[in-house]
This record gives C-alpha cells, structure tokens and sequence, in this order.
C-alpha cells in the first residue's frame, strides 16, 4: 500500500458503476451521476442505469479506453473486485458500500458522498495503491486478481500432490489445493483459512495451504514469481469470479501484476480492512 496526496485529483470524467441486479445500487448510483453532473463532470454510466447528461456503456469493460479520472463504485466488495479486474490504467476508486455485507473494501456510506466530493476538490484525499496478481498458463495471462488467485484440485476422489517453488525455495506435499493471497485478500479468504492479517502497506504475499495431508502453515513470501505444479488437472480461480483451468503438471506462474489497484481514501487509516472485521 502507498498513500499519496499532493496530486490533484480532476473531476473531469467520472464513472459510476452500481452492484449488478440490485435496485438500491442503481437508485444510488442514479444519484451518485446527478451529483457529479453538478460539478459539471463528464459522466458515464453502466446499463440499465441511465441519467439525463449521463453517457450510458453497456458494461464496466466499456470503460477501459474512456481515460477516467475516477470511477465510483456502489455495491459491495463483489462490484470492487469485477471492476478493478476490467481496468488497464491505473484509475482510483472511490468505493461505496450500498447492499454490501461488512463492505471490507468500501471507503464511505453513500450519505457520505457530498462530503467525499467536496473532500476531492479540496484535495483533502490520499491515493492508495494496493498489489494485484496475476496468474499465467503456458504464456497465456489470466486476468488479475486483486485479493487472491485458489488453485484447486478438479478430481474430488483423489488427493494431488502440489509443488510449491518461490526464490530458491521448494515446498510440495500432498493437498486439496493452495491460495496465493495479497495484502489487501489477507482478511478474506486467506483469514478464513487460518492465514494471517497482513498491513497493507507490505510488498509480499501469503502462500496458504488448503487441507494438506500434513500440517502446513501459511507462508508468507516476497511479492516475487512464484510457480505451482499439481499432479492433477486444476481450477484457477480469480478472487472468486473467474475460473481457468490448467492441466496435471502444467506450470502455473503467479507474479505481481504491473497495473496496481488505486482506491481514493477520505480517512488516511491503517489496517482499515481489520477493523471493519470488528477487531
């Protein structure tokens, strides 16, 4: 994680993008589009929601070459992921929790938006940057993940055996399957796994373990390649939206990807993804 301020943050093209199939999101967006209008914003849309002066896309790819200065998201952590993994720039987010669950990833409540947009133009915000990965199949490149990639066994009957190999180092053992977890995933899945909780400002990753034959902790690693090698055809699952698959002794390579995530904060705060677990 790296926070910065001192850049100005233009309001001149903003996108807004609701949670899909909920009726509450889209209302909000709706009123979230109004107020950047106000601002005399260009302002793009996600059907079926539509604005008068709003430009209306059919999907959040459609935004990828509208070169935004920022997008707002209304939904829950699932909206945040599915939009992060359709950009190609590096474009912040300003996220907001509408019909989400604990909303680990959302920065504000939407009665805090007139505030938030004030706090913009005043550059009253820091930008935090945040490590995404990405998995690779035979040079083919999946798309990223901002949280974690799960590679799992496809054949329930029999236990693979998976081999493990970051820097120098080998580990390989007989397991369900095997997730690779950034900073920003340490309080997801990865947690619920019995893995740690990382700060995220660490540039490393955490290697977990699923049902191995014997007790194997999470690692935690550099942020550097690393490859993994199953006995068996595998799924690749990206932050629990994706599914890709390689087969039996097909290395899969997981890296850092080059484009990171950038979330707009109103409250400079560290460890704020722990604390929204009610720690």
């Amino acid at each position: 994680m790296n926070l910065h301020n001192g850049l100005w943050l233009k309001l001149s093209r903003v996108a807004v993008v609701s949670k899909f199939g909920s009726e509450e999101a889209e209302s909000a967006a709706k009123k979230v589009a109004k107020k950047f209008l106000a601002n005399k914003a260009e302002v793009f849309t996600i059907a079926p929601v539509f604005v008068d002066g709003a430009k209306k896309v059919e999907s959040v790819d459609d935004l990828a070459d509208k070169k935004l200065d920022l997008i707002v998201t209304l939904g829950g952590d699932g909206t945040t992921l599915r939009t992060f993994r359709s950009l190609k720039t590096e474009t912040p987010l300003l996220t907001i929790n509408v019909g989400g669950n604990r909303g680990i990833l959302s920065e504000i409540t939407i009665d805090r938006i007139d505030h938030a947009i004030d706090d913009i133009k005043a550059n009253k915000i820091w930008l935090d940057k945040r490590t995404r990965v990405v998995a690779s199949v035979g040079g083919e490149e999946f798309p990223p993940a901002l949280n974690e990639i799960y590679i799992n066994r496809q054949n329930l009957t029999k236990t693979s055996e998976f081999e493990i190999k970051f820097q120098n180092d080998v580990v390989k053992q007989k397991m369900d399957g095997v997730m690779i977890s950034t900073p920003s995933g340490s309080t997801g899945h990865s947690f619920s796994l019995g893995g740690p909780i990382l700060h995220e400002s660490l540039d490393v990753l955490i290697i977990t373990p699923v049902a191995p034959v014997r007790r194997l902790p999470s690692i935690v690693v550099p942020d550097e390649k690393i490859q993994i090698i199953c006995s068996h055809d595998t799924n690749i699952v990206m932050d629990a939206q994706v599914i890709k698959t390689a087969s039996f002794e097909e290395p899969i390579v997981i890296k850092k990807h080059k484009i990171q995530a950038v979330f707009v904060r109103i409250k400079r705060q560290g460890l704020r993804q722990m604390s929204k677990l009610g720690f």
